[in-house]
């Protein structure tokens, strides 16, 4: 067992508490930090003091923004036709990673999960059904191929198909580079189910 000062302990317990930081990790950070340049540790506090004061979410699609109104849903360039509902904020930067993709976002803020007790009024479903107008022609579903994503998915698709708007979800299976023969039955058959003519 290691023995460090309350303080030092204390730093590992709260890098810990991040996700997918196990000890190890935590300590590793915090002797890290210990090890910067006091004017450098300083810097990393009041970037994480002044992120956490000024980041809110975007008043339109509920993605990180410093603004009432985030740059996506501001930038006159996007094609406010086509909203990519995804999961969490995080969801959009991987999304803006592909260049592919040139619409706007509707951030839910989690996925309907009734183990978890979340109902669909405890994501921003609401907020998606209002922003449906006649300039929006497609919503793109980017939720998780998990079970709350597939169920938050179907709820999206019932209450978005009344109001007349396509709606459609994003292909998942095989990623490219893989092997067949290491995919499971459930990748395999959302990869049949997504195919496509070529």
């Amino acid at each position: 067992m290691d023995f460090y000062p309350v303080s030092v302990e204390k730093l590992i317990e709260e890098f810990a508490k991040l996700p997918g930081i196990g000890y190890k990790t935590a300590q590793r950070l915090t002797i890290h930090v210990l090890n910067l340049p006091k004017d450098e540790v300083e810097q990393f506090a009041e970037a994480l003091k002044k992120a956490r004061g000024t980041i809110r979410y975007c008043s339109v699609c509920g993605n990180y923004t410093d603004k009432d109104v985030c740059d996506i849903c501001s930038n006159p360039n996007r094609n406010k036709g086509t909203i990519c509902v995804v999961e969490e904020p995080k969801d959009i930067m991987a999304m803006e990673k592909v260049r592919e993709y040139n619409g706007v976002y509707h951030v839910l803020h989690g996925t309907i999960s009734p183990m978890a007790g979340r109902g669909p009024d405890d994501i921003r479903l609401k907020e998606l059904v209002v922003r449906i107008n006649k300039e929006v022609a497609e919503v793109i579903v980017a939720t998780n191929p998990n079970v709350e994503g597939e169920a938050t998915a179907m709820y999206i698709s019932r209450i978005l198909h009344p109001l007349g708007v396509k709606v459609t979800r994003i292909a998942h299976g095989i990623p490219v580079g893989g092997d067949l023969e290491y995919a499971d039955e459930v990748t395999l058959a959302k990869a049949l189910e997504g195919r496509r003519e070529i």
